[in-house]
């Protein structure tokens, strides 16, 4: 967690198999400097990331000229040097032990703990939901990572042909804890390509809580995909430590683009709820949302990946709170705004704001 995430936001803090920002000094996980970072920080939950879509099973490495002292300090790693990422944790080594490290986090921080992980083999996924059954233990949340997730360090193979699409890896995964009456239990979350509107509308309906947004929040900072990240010649500015490309990144500019997107991204979110009769996303169920495999045959979502009814809605106790906060947020928005004086308003009392609780 570098000086810029502490000046505004509330953050989920992810330990990655290097264990950056909560390691010691020979590289191995250390609760105590966890524990001293979520004391600082306004960290709200922590993710264990098994892997990522665009590299699953792989490791990482950041160069050493990249390695700046600004980085240095960031990760607790020494400057100047390659600083290498692990291809898989060494806390934990099945699902048994992961959810004793899990629950440790837990205790020790306070905070809910959930994993991240792209989709491959499905052995894991049984097993995890199986070892969960009881109550024991468990995740409080599961991040599902679609293999169209990007990355400019990762090898084109991985990029291209290692982990499931989202849509795959996540229903199967989802279908499983369902199965087993677990899926009221755990928050779900997608990501892979989420931040485009048509997929986080698939996303939710196949039965997302959240969805993360990654790569759409680059382009809109100024990423132009060039993939030269690891080269530290990112001609836009946006991934590189070179002073002159760097100038290209003017944060007044580009804070007012990200936050453009992200407006932009909610709202058509919300009018697509609105067009299907629910107040939120997140009551988009899989019997509203068809996938045409060309312009003449469409199967809806529950039939293409085998969901029974229920599936892909959160709790009906979730389900009526959603309901009520929207009911309230459209109060609050006529009390702020006010009904129109007069017809004068717009044309025989037409809304012009667009916004038909207004009038009601």
């Amino acid at each position: 967690m570098s000086l810029y995430h502490r000046k505004g936001g509330e953050l989920i803090y992810q330990i990655g198999t290097a264990y950056f920002g909560c390691r010691d000094e020979d590289g191995r996980f250390s609760l105590d400097r966890l524990k001293q970072l979520v004391e600082s920080a306004p960290i709200r939950a922590l993710e264990v990331k098994l892997s990522q879509g665009a590299k699953p099973g792989l490791g990482g490495v950041l160069p050493a000229p990249k390695v700046s002292a600004e980085i240095a300090e960031a990760r607790g790693v020494p400057e100047g040097q390659d600083c290498i990422s692990p291809s898989r944790h060494a806390e934990f080594h099945d699902v048994d032990s992961m959810l004793d490290w899990i629950e440790m986090l837990a205790a020790e921080t306070g905070l809910p703990v959930g994993i991240k992980s792209a989709v491959g083999e499905m052995s894991f996924w049984y097993e995890l939901a199986d070892a969960m059954q009881s109550g024991d233990r468990g995740v409080d949340f599961i991040t599902i990572d679609g293999g169209e997730g990007g990355t400019g360090a990762a090898p084109m193979i991985f990029t291209d042909a290692v982990s499931l699409p989202f849509r795959l890896g996540f229903s199967r995964v989802y279908s499983i804890f369902a199965e087993r009456g677990l899926d009221d239990d755990v928050v779900f979350i997608g990501a892979g390509k989420l931040g485009l509107p048509d997929n986080a509308i698939v996303a939710f309906g196949l039965g997302v809580d959240m969805v993360n947004v990654g790569r759409e929040a680059m382009l809109a900072v100024g990423c132009i995909q060039a993939q030269r990240c690891h080269t530290g010649k990112c001609p836009t500015g946006v991934a590189t430590q070179d002073k002159w490309l760097a100038h290209g990144l003017d944060p007044d500019l580009k804070s007012e683009r990200a936050a453009n997107y992200i407006k932009t991204l909610r709202r058509d979110l919300l009018k697509v709820s609105e067009a299907c009769g629910v107040e939120h996303p997140a009551l988009i169920g899989p019997d509203l949302v068809e996938i045409l495999d060309n312009l003449s045959d469409g199967r809806l979502l529950n039939e293409v990946y085998g969901y029974q009814p229920g599936w892909g809605f959160p709790s009906e106790a979730d389900q009526a709170r959603l309901v009520a906060l929207m009911i309230a947020s459209e109060e609050e928005e006529v009390e702020t705004e006010g009904p129109p004086e007069s017809a004068e308003d717009g044309a025989d009392g037409e809304n012009l704001t667009g916004d038909e609780s207004v009038l009601e």
